[in-house]
C-alpha cells in the first residue's frame, strides 16, 4: 500500500524516475508544450514549477541548481533568457494540463502540458470583434457632390 507517500512513483526506480522527469522538463522548455500521460504530466508539473520559480532570479546559484536538475546547458540558457522574462510577474501556476482523451493502443489517459505564457490563444487579451451587419436594413448613402474641374482652380493649386 502507498499510505502517506507524496509522489507518484510512476512504476520506476528513483534514478529512472529522475531521468524521466528531467527529459520531460527539457522537452517542455524546448517545445513549450508536450503530449504525455496524465500521471506523467502531473508529476512533471510538481517537478518543473520550482525550477521555473528559481529561473525568475538570474544568479549563479540558481543556474547551478537548475542545471543539477536538467543537465543541459542550452535548455538552462533558454529557460533563463526566454522563459523567465515572460513568467517574471506571475506568482505561480506556470504550467497548464489539458486532458486530450485516451491513447489508441492501451487506452492510457493522455494530456497536453504547456507553459501558460507561451500559448498565444489564451494570452492575447484583445479580441477583435467583427462589425455586425443587419440584413434587412440598408445603410444611408451619403451623396458626394462632384465639382467640375475648372482650369482656374487647377492653375491656382
Amino acid at each position: 500500500m502507498r499510505h502517506g507517500k507524496k509522489i507518484n512513483h510512476l512504476g520506476r526506480t528513483a534514478s529512472h524516475r529522475r531521468a524521466l522527469l528531467s527529459n520531460l522538463a527539457i522537452a517542455l522548455i524546448t517545445h513549450k508544450r508536450i503530449n504525455t500521460t496524465v500521471a506523467k504530466a502531473k508529476a512533471l508539473q510538481r517537478y518543473i514549477e520550482p525550477l521555473l520559480t528559481k529561473s525568475k532570479t538570474d544568479d549563479t546559484n540558481n543556474r547551478r541548481v537548475v542545471f543539477s536538475y536538467l543537465q543541459d546547458k542550452e535548455v538552462v540558457t533558454e529557460l533563463f533568457r526566454t522563459v523567465a522574462p515572460k513568467i517574471a510577474n506571475r506568482p505561480g501556476g506556470y504550467t497548464r494540463i489539458i486532458k486530450t482523451g485516451f491513447r489508441l493502443g492501451d487506452s492510457a489517459d493522455m494530456a497536453m502540458i504547456e507553459l501558460v505564457d507561451f500559448n498565444d490563444i489564451y494570452t492575447n487579451a484583445k479580441v477583435e470583434k467583427k462589425a455586425t451587419t443587419r440584413r434587412g436594413r440598408k445603410k444611408a448613402t451619403e451623396t458626394v457632390e462632384e465639382t467640375p474641374a475648372t482650369p482656374e482652380a487647377t492653375e491656382e493649386a
